[in-house]
């Protein structure tokens, strides 16, 4: 979603004459758009203005703006911290971004603009046309979290759930289509608690599968409160549906689950994913899980090891408790920290284990495969399978932009390789 909000920002700033620019020595300008889910990236935060201010040492200062969920959380505090910021704008408040230069320009005094105002922001963006021009694209179609999980910053950083209009979003969606996008994600805090008048994500779905020239669509991140029956039937009847699903439950264990306030259990949570493997057996899941939340017992923490190796997520992605201040969580008593370093570590070395199975058996198998770029290496191309994972070809003929079935010979940790197969790739599955 940051990444969506950032593209939208490049939008919203060109009409003041400002441009995109790679050389970090030239920029007049500094937005950085922050994540608020775990404390690294709040420090990422001083990291990177300790970086600007040396750049700009014997220079003219240019202006930093701090954006997105650090600067709503802590916007007052990243002020009086860092008197280089000029501004921090809240993730419903970047649509004014032009006037919040334009003021610094004129005035070069500090602003905080952390109002709770979603509906006037993308009445703004939708007036603007989306330039993102990329092969496989994101778009926001809701925002905000009514779940209140104790853990989580979001409802307070993001504000309540709020849902697009689906007028806006098809809109939206041919433009990025119009641009060259052939594989549209579709981006929620709460996916899959999209509602707008009535009108459901599933609904949603088979609305801009309508659009012709888009192939795949995906859609993250769920929450298993929301994963509604018809949702369940959109991956048995849109072929354009991908079929991986990105579905977090953080822990294993039920007693964990009920102190995270996660409103659903371990038994619901299988139930969900039984249902899905019975429509549709080619679906595949990841997850996010949080180890040592406080109050996690070792058999808490064997639960959770369980979970995994019945579900064999193909991508887990895990992390150790990660306290956020003004989250009921923050004043828990937390576990020992080495004890929860070693959990983590038996965690992820049997995910890893898992996804190194299953990457295993994909050598030898055809892969559908939409490609998105060229790479700087040759005549090699990179493109993304119907499961996220990553693979490179080599071809004398362009491939961006076209879905070809590839037989994968080899792979690593982070990448497959493969090659064209011609026979089957002729016709069917040229975009």
């Amino acid at each position: 979603m940051n990444e969506y909000d950032s593209n939208r920002i490049f939008d919203l700033t060109k009409k003041i004459d400002y441009l995109k620019t790679e050389n970090l020595d030239e920029a007049n300008c500094y937005v950085l758009n922050t994540c608020h889910i775990r404390e690294k990236a709040t420090d990422k935060v001083y990291h990177d203005i300790g970086r600007i201010k040396k750049k700009f040492r014997k220079k003219i200062k240019p202006i930093v703006l701090v954006t997105g969920c650090v600067a709503q959380a802590e916007g007052d505090i990243l002020l009086k911290k860092e008197k280089y910021i000029d501004a921090v704008i809240g993730p419903q408040s970047f649509h004014l971004i032009n006037k919040i230069i334009l003021d610094i320009e004129k005035k070069q005094k500090t602003i905080n603009f952390t109002e709770f105002d979603v509906i006037e922001k993308f009445d703004t963006l939708n007036s603007l046309k989306n330039s993102c021009n990329k092969i496989s694209s994101f778009l926001t179609i809701q925002e905000g979290c009514n779940k209140f999980c104790k853990f989580c910053v979001v409802p307070y950083t993001r504000g309540a759930e709020y849902s697009r209009s689906i007028k806006e979003i098809i809109e939206e969606a041919n433009q990025l289509v119009d641009n060259g996008s052939k594989e549209i994600t579709l981006l929620g805090q709460n996916v899959n608690a999209y509602n707008f008048e009535g009108k459901k994500l599933s609904d949603l779905i088979f609305e801009i599968s309508k659009i012709n020239d888009l192939k795949r669509i995906r859609y993250t991140t769920s929450h298993p409160k929301d994963f509604t029956q018809d949702l369940i039937d959109a991956h048995k009847d849109c072929e354009k549906l991908m079929p991986l699903i990105h579905l977090p439950v953080q822990s294993g264990s039920n007693k964990i689950l009920e102190a995270m306030n996660r409103k659903h259990t371990i038994e619901e949570y299988l139930r969900i994913i039984e249902r899905l493997n019975k429509i549709n057996s080619s679906i595949k899941f990841s997850s996010d899980f949080i180890i040592g939340y406080p109050g996690e017992t070792l058999e808490d923490f064997k639960q959770t090891e369980q979970l995994i190796k019945k579900v064999k997520y193909i991508n887990s992605y895990s992390f150790i408790f990660s306290a956020r201040p003004g989250t009921p969580a923050f004043e828990l008593e937390k576990i020992n920290k080495s004890e929860a370093i070693k959990r983590l570590i038996i965690f992820q070395s049997i995910a890893e284990e898992i996804k190194i199975k299953y990457r295993e058996s994909l050598i030898g198998n055809i892969s559908n495969v939409l490609f998105e770029n060229k790479t700087k290496d040759g005549n090699k191309y990179f493109g993304r399978d119907e499961y996220l994972n990553s693979v490179i070809v080599k071809s004398k003929e362009s491939l961006v932009g076209k879905i070809k079935k590839v037989k994968i010979i080899s792979g690593n940790h982070n990448t497959l390789y493969g090659e064209i197969d011609s026979f089957l790739s002729q016709n069917n599955y040229a975009a």
